[in-house]
């Protein structure tokens, strides 16, 4: 049996979120679930993250947490996952995160999944990967996140090129068809 595609997912841990964001990481779990995607995710068992891993799950997908040692009690580690994996550090976390994986989505987040972003789009910008990434803008979330963005290119702290480092997406529809095209060439 050939390794399925694996999607890393950066998200929230937190438990004091709208439900609407947790109802959203449900339907991304499933999503990856029906395309037969494997997560690799931040091993954590609350908040959005735990929401994502429990709903892949139950969909038969493989998840598979990458948590740093320091971490696994604060976030909880997630101990019903197919893997678990104990780094060091946070910079470990997100190497292993980026070698496991075959692309990234980036869904609402705080401070610790815009670090992930920025550090895998810089990756890229760096040709150190080279792999899809998908911004997930769930109910506009990452709005501010893109007009700052417009902000570099036009103040000329980037390159029209950062455009090309990933793909915006704004509904559980245009996300399906994202996965499908970066993952299975539709």
């Amino acid at each position: 049996m050939s390794q399925r595609n694996r999607v890393t997912v950066f998200c929230a841990s937190s438990d004091d979120l709208d439900q609407s964001y947790y109802d959203l990481a449900e339907k991304t779990g499933e999503l990856c679930a029906n395309l037969e995607l494997d997560v690799v995710y931040g091993g954590a068992k609350g908040g959005m993250m735990g929401r994502i891993a429990d709903s892949a799950l139950r969909g038969g997908s493989q998840v598979i947490g990458v948590i740093p040692e320091f971490m696994k009690e604060r976030e909880r580690a997630h101990t019903g996952l197919n893997e678990l994996h104990v780094t060091q550090s946070m910079h470990e976390r997100q190497q292993k995160m980026a070698k496991l994986c075959d692309g990234f989505l980036i869904l609402p987040g705080g401070i610790g999944t815009l670090a992930e972003f920025f550090e895998i789009i810089t990756w890229k910008q760096v040709n150190l990967i080279d792999k899809p990434i998908v911004l997930f803008n769930a109910h506009g979330y990452w709005d501010f996140l893109l007009q700052q963005m417009q902000n570099l290119e036009k103040q000329n702290f980037a390159h029209k090129a950062h455009n090309n480092l990933y793909e915006v997406v704004d509904s559980i529809t245009e996300l399906e068809h994202s996965l499908k095209s970066k993952f299975f060439n539709e």
